[in-house]
């Protein structure tokens, strides 16, 4: 062999030989060692792997040290190559980390040097092995990014709900001791008027880092005293910052629902779709459109050294170092027809108003709701899903399906002081004009809302046909417009005197304020109006509607401009503008063992139609009416 020959066998003897896959040809096999290195990793438990000085529960917890700030995510860790070189050997392992559910994943990958000792390989421990570039006392701290949350837009595109500043008080239990932050809690409840038993509780039961938030406050509407005092209660804070919230703190509130951090149960049903410290719709319009207001969470992992040894979450962290970031994704507009200046004057005739109330108006030629607002009496969208009687309102109705039996406005209807059906009593109200009784037109019979006018002519009407009128007027067919909407029923009646009942509004028959708000407007329009409130969720009449004739509607407007000019609704002749056409309403209900009424009037005046509803109330006219004319008078 030549010199050159001997030197290059030499050579060859020197060099180490590596494997990929598995380990020595004679020592033991190292996949075993790095499946289990990646297995640890991913799931936490280090009972299966061989670490250089270090237990397996000393290892166990240094690994959650590091990924503690990695709230509930869960890495996926999987061997990715082996070099095997005599006793030592590099596992590379994949990491793939979840941050934002449907998002790409975090990916990288770390090495792990292993060493042969005896007859198993061994592991060396380092933050190295978790994220290539943590360094000795570093940890992962992984920070949800909120998009901007899509506004809420009315009509004309005027912003009604946009990012506003708020005062969220509360307890820091980090600058008070356990044993008085419930005091402290208590003092807090009392001044902000929340429940002090549940405020303390809650705090009592919070971690020693937590911000336990008692009241949020829109800025402008903190009081005085809050201001001034809260801080002087241990562990008290006030943190500014802003939610989405409308133009005031009622605002079409029940409608368009709140804004808010998630619940605990939020995140527990849906944790793929929540996270805690995340802002959701909780309530109304803002929780049914969530996806698309919301847009998607972004998220940053940084690397950090907590200040004085503490976790990622401590206040005053020494060094934050960014690792990887995905943006948010901002959410889209929800668009609205609610008019600002017609919502909040609404808000204004009814702030006043003790028993739950309601006022709607729409726009008939377009359908558009303008207006849905719902007095301080109730915290509930009675404007668009209560569920009432309408009373003599539904008198709209039943004068069209006596149209289509063959009456006139002039044709003459007896209208007695009394009359009985199947031993059941009715009159007319109690301050009903002496002088309206007797035969009179069935426009007069409207004007002046004689109830015994309209019970006599039920046997001109056959089974169905008051059901039809109603569906032609926008009553009783239910349809999906993206909003809690209530349309009524006019059900088959069981007895004749429920059908006697129904031609007055009662008996089986049913209506929101919207629903006979959409009454009118279908009159003004000539044509069965659907209303819609957002933008993009619209209806059209259900088919098997019979169309509202030119006839038909001509005399509805007639007899309506009737009730004003001559009948309970005479209260809004003098209405500036167009000629109002009207009509009154009371319905009685049985509550606690009294009968009560119902308070109703709708009237429309050019391109606009209103409902006015009061849960209780003397009569139409008088509760209703004056509502109603402040509201036309207002705009």
């Amino acid at each position: 062999m030549s010199r050159f020959g001997w030197a290059l066998a030499a050579l060859l003897l020197l060099v180490p030989t590596a494997c990929s896959g598995g380990g020595e040809e004679d020592g033991p096999d190292l996949r075993p060692a790095a499946e289990a290195l990646a297995a640890a990793l991913t799931d936490g438990d280090f009972a299966d792997v061989d670490l250089a000085g270090l237990t397996a529960e000393q290892a166990g917890r240094r690994y959650a040290a590091i990924v503690a700030g990695m709230d509930d995510r869960t890495p996926q860790v999987r061997v990715d190559d082996i070099a095997v070189t005599g006793t030592s050997a590099t596992v590379t392992l994949a990491w793939s980390w979840t941050l934002v559910p449907g998002a790409d994943a975090w990916t990288y990958t770390t090495e792990a040097p292993l060493t042969l000792r005896g007859s198993a390989w061994q592991s060396a421990w380092s933050g190295g092995l978790v994220e290539p570039s943590l360094a000795d006392g570093e940890v992962l701290d992984a920070v949800s990014v909120p998009p901007q949350r899509g506004v809420v837009r009315g009509a004309g595109g005027r912003v009604l709900v946009t990012d506003r500043p708020v005062v969220r008080f509360g307890i820091d239990r980090s600058r008070v001791s356990a044993s008085t932050a419930a005091r402290s809690a208590r003092r807090l409840a009392d001044l902000l008027g929340i429940d002090a038993d549940d405020f303390a509780a809650r705090v009592k039961a919070a971690g020693p880092k937590a911000f336990v938030e008692g009241l949020v406050l829109r800025q402008e509407d903190v009081p005085v005293r809050v201001g001034r005092d809260y801080d002087t209660i241990p562990g008290a804070a006030a943190i500014a910052g802003q939610l989405p919230l409308a133009p005031t703190r009622t605002f079409a509130a029940p409608i368009l629902g709140s804004v808010g951090p998630v619940t605990a149960e939020m995140v527990q049903d849906d944790p793929q779709r929540y996270r805690v410290g995340d802002v959701a719709g909780l309530s109304g319009l803002q929780a049914r459109y969530d996806d698309r207001l919301r847009g998607t969470p972004g998220a940053v992992v940084d690397a950090v050294v907590p200040a004085d040894g503490g976790d990622a979450d401590s206040p005053g962290n020494a060094e934050r170092r960014e690792l990887t970031r995905i943006e948010p994704t901002n959410g889209t507009a929800l668009r609205l027809s609610l008019d600002e200046s017609l919502q909040s004057l609404a808000e204004r005739v009814l702030a006043e108003v003790g028993p739950p109330s309601a006022l709607v108006a729409i726009r008939p030629s377009t359908g558009a709701v303008l207006a849905a607002a719902n007095g301080p009496g109730s915290a509930l969208n009675l404007a668009t899903y209560g569920q009432f009687p309408p009373g003599s309102t539904f008198k709209i109705v039943s004068s069209l399906a006596l149209l289509r039996a063959g009456l006139t406005p002039s044709s003459t209807v007896s209208c007695p002081v009394a009359v009985t059906v199947d031993g059941k009593r009715f009159t007319n109200y109690s301050d009903y004009p002496a002088g309206a009784n007797g035969d009179i037109p069935l426009a007069t019979a409207l004007a002046n809302s004689c109830n015994t006018a309209f019970i006599g002519q039920r046997g001109r009407l056959d089974d169905g046909d008051l059901a039809a009128a109603a569906a032609s007027l926008g009553v009783g067919v239910d349809h999906d417009l993206g909003f809690p909407a209530y349309f009524g029923q006019v059900p088959p009646p069981g007895s004749q005197t429920q059908a006697a009942a129904d031609l007055i509004g009662q008996g089986g028959v049913l209506a929101s304020p919207m629903a006979m708000a959409t009454v009118l407007a279908s009159v003004v329009a000539g044509r069965t109006v659907v209303p819609w409130l957002v933008d993009d969720v619209r209806a059209e009449p259900p088919a098997d509607a019979a169309p509202l004739t030119a006839a038909e509607t001509g005399a509805l407007r007639s007899m309506l401009r009737g009730v004003v000019t001559g009948g309970s609704g005479r209260g809004l002749l003098d209405v500036p503008g167009d000629p109002v056409i009207a009509k009154t309403g009371t319905a009685e209900f049985e509550r606690d063992g009294r009968t009560l009424t119902h308070a109703w009037m709708v009237g429309a005046q050019g391109d606009l139609a209103v409902a006015v509803f009061v849960d209780e109330g003397s009569s139409g006219s008088g509760t209703a009416g004056p509502l109603l004319e402040a509201f036309l008078r207002g705009r």
